[in-house]
């Protein structure tokens, strides 16, 4: 009976396809290690997908694709840092004809060399203990590095395992293989590193495409910002009447404020993005990474490139498209499964947006302030925002339930200093949930929709149906665009190691 109703709510466009992600909104945290596989995998943990139209004066033409991984980087985490893993395979999908099935691919493979640097101590060359630098960096490859990091990208047309295969060049040189700079050890090692990074910003030809495209791969200052610790400890803020007014939008604390990330970042012209046969403006995209199926631990190692033995299919272990799916939407006993799953099979996930608990406990915590929770069952309006797209906004011709950040391409990009912070609600249709820009504060968007903004605006769902629809819900770590870079790759330059100046 109840997926009946929810079939006769949603209309024949879902066609039971119902799973959690369209409750994306019920947390206050991206992904940052939400599954207990992935714990013990940081390396190949998304914590965050960006994709917008370029805002970047001259760039209009082009769409930003962002994924960032290896969550809660301490900049002094030396001497290792946060190379990526070259046993993994990550990967940035879009869909571009409404399937749920990825139409592109970027797939990027890294790859570690260690240069052995060594002294002559004694009379003896002895190698250094220090895993990347050796001493002052500031080029491409350069000689104090004691590791050079490089990376491939390959563009996949089609299904990402047996689409056609080709591989993105710098457009300068020619060359495929790119070097990533290393992170952010302090100013001792690296004295600029501003303009260490420009010379890891390449123009880059991708085989299809009209025109270059713009490739950025390295660590960056965390953009995400929140309330964590508080937020966990059982939404540990003030009640609504007072913590969630408008002049509590800002003064929190923000946990990620120290932590750095690394971004796989690319610019692409938007028409290399959208189908010329859909005839459809509106894409999805998700990143995802994989590793392979079988390990064989070395028992007796003769150097690091021997400790271990990989091999088998790959087998996809990381997934995040719209923000705090994972998180806190889906169950504990699924997470893991919403990590190696596709968004062509997110109906599986159906019991968690049919019954969202968040709301729930909103409204046990603070419904003595006026937070109570929605009461239009199944939610349609969580449904139309973050499983099928607006109608209007970011919409496909062709609809398929499914969770992934959807962006309508005809939408003009809001210039820097119009953009409005909270997005579609706050009516900048270029912002999130029309995709997502770095300096959308998706964690209020987030509260607000799950306690009901939009059945105020009557999409989904009517003002009746929410009681705390017109709160201002905040978790008080304020965002907005003047935090974030006004041109590619948009995020800040990474926290040094090292305060020492």
């Amino acid at each position: 009976m109840k997926q009946m109703r929810l079939r006769a709510t949603i209309g024949a466009v879902l066609a039971g396809n119902l799973l959690a992600c369209a409750f994306v909104p019920s947390a206050i945290a991206s992904s940052h290690r939400e599954a207990p596989f992935i714990t013990r995998n940081p390396k190949i943990d998304a914590t965050d997908f960006y994709m917008f139209r370029s805002y970047q004066p001259g760039r209009s033409d082009f769409t930003t694709l962002i994924a960032n991984y290896v969550p809660l980087q301490d900049a002094y985490g030396g001497p290792n840092y946060f190379m990526m893993d070259p046993d993994a395979l990550y990967e940035i999908h879009v869909d571009n004809n409404g399937d749920a099935k990825e139409d592109l691919t970027f797939q990027f493979r890294f790859k570690n060399t260690n240069k052995d640097t060594q002294l002559t101590v004694g009379g003896k060359k002895v190698s250094i203990p220090l895993v990347i630098n050796g001493g002052p960096i500031a080029d491409t490859n350069a000689a104090g590095a004691n590791v050079r990091e490089t990376f491939t990208v390959t563009v996949v047309r089609g299904d990402r395992r047996s689409g056609t295969r080709a591989v993105v060049a710098n457009a300068d040189t020619g060359h495929t293989a790119f070097d990533k700079p290393l992170d952010n050890i302090g100013t001792k090692s690296i004295a600029n590193y501003d303009a260490y990074a420009a010379k890891h910003l390449y123009n880059v030809t991708i085989p299809g495409c009209s025109a270059p495209a713009k490739l950025f791969v390295g660590q960056r200052k965390d953009p995400f910002v929140v309330n964590l610790g508080e937020t966990f400890d059982l939404i540990n803020i003030k009640a609504p009447a007072v913590e969630f007014s408008a002049n509590a939008e800002k003064g929190a604390k923000d946990d990620l404020a120290d932590k750095n990330v690394t971004t796989l970042s690319m610019e692409v012209p938007t028409s290399c993005l959208v189908s010329a046969s859909a005839g459809d403006p509106v894409i999805g995209g998700w990143t995802t990474a994989s590793l392979r199926q079988g390990r064989l631990i070395n028992p007796t190692p003769k150097s690091d490139a021997d400790v271990s033995k990989e091999g088998g299919a790959w087998v996809q272990v990381s997934r995040l498209g719209m923000p705090l799916v994972n998180e806190v939407v889906i169950g504990l006993k699924d997470k893991d499964r919403f990590n190696h799953s596709k968004p062509s099979a997110d109906g599986q996930f159906a019991d968690y947006v049919t019954n969202p608990t968040l709301p729930a406990l909103v409204e046990i915590l603070y419904g003595s302030a006026g937070a109570k929770a929605p009461t239009n069952f199944p939610r349609a309006d969580l449904v139309a925002t973050f499983l099928t797209g607006i109608k209007g906004v970011n919409q496909p011709k062709t609809v398929t339930a499914s969770e992934m950040l959807r962006l309508n391409t005809s939408i003009a990009p809001t210039a820097p200093g119009a953009q409005k912070r909270l997005g579609v609600i706050e009516g900048d249709n270029a912002g999130f949930p029309n995709g997502r820009r770095p300096g959308d504060d998706v964690v209020d968007v987030a509260l607000r929709v799950v306690m009901g903004k939009l059945c105020t605006i009557n999409i989904g769902c009517a003002p009746a149906d929410a009681p705390a629809g017109a709160l201002r819900f905040t978790d008080g770590a304020f965002l907005d665009e003047t935090m974030i870079n006004a041109s590619f790759p948009y995020l800040k330059s990474p926290i040094p190691g090292s305060p020492q100046k």
